[in-house]
């Protein structure tokens, strides 16, 4: 029996298309809370820090510079009052410069685990997140030498 797709979880659904996936920026205005937790995320630049829309925006623009195909696949689905936290897959092609790694054009893969924070009109307020950055560092060591 295949469980009911919550309100909440079309809501994140979307957001990770949409935003992460699909790189349309302007569709944080529709998802995120005014405000936006960054709790727990070890190796992102934002680790720790409360973002505006605004910020958040320059986050997503950042992080999707060097990976513009980049694409997250949820495996798991996790709900609670609080939230709803995603086990994923992502994959991306290296297409733009990171400190210390040129573009190398080959296709990069992550797995990752995140826990995201709703507010009361179901916006999404901040998360906790686990990620395979060593990996990626990994990926991109291959072939340097």
């Amino acid at each position: 029996m295949m469980e009911p797709i919550t309100k909440r979880r079309r809501i994140l659904a979307e957001f990770l298309d949409r935003v992460w996936s699909g790189g349309d920026i302007e569709q944080c205005d529709a998802y995120l809370a005014e405000s936006y937790s960054i709790h727990h995320d070890p190796g992102d630049p934002w680790d720790g820090q409360v973002l505006s829309v605004a910020g958040f925006k320059e986050r997503v623009r950042l992080s999707r510079a060097p990976f513009p195909d980049q694409r997250f696949q949820v495996q798991r689905w996790f709900e609670s009052a609080a939230g709803v936290a995603v086990m994923w897959l992502w994959e991306a092609t290296h297409k733009g410069d990171l400190p210390g790694f040129p573009a190398t054009g080959r296709t990069l893969r992550m797995s990752g685990a995140t826990a995201y924070d709703f507010d009361d009109q179901d916006r999404i307020c901040g998360h906790w997140q686990v990620t395979d950055r060593l990996g990626v560092y990994r990926q991109l060591r291959q072939g340097q030498g």
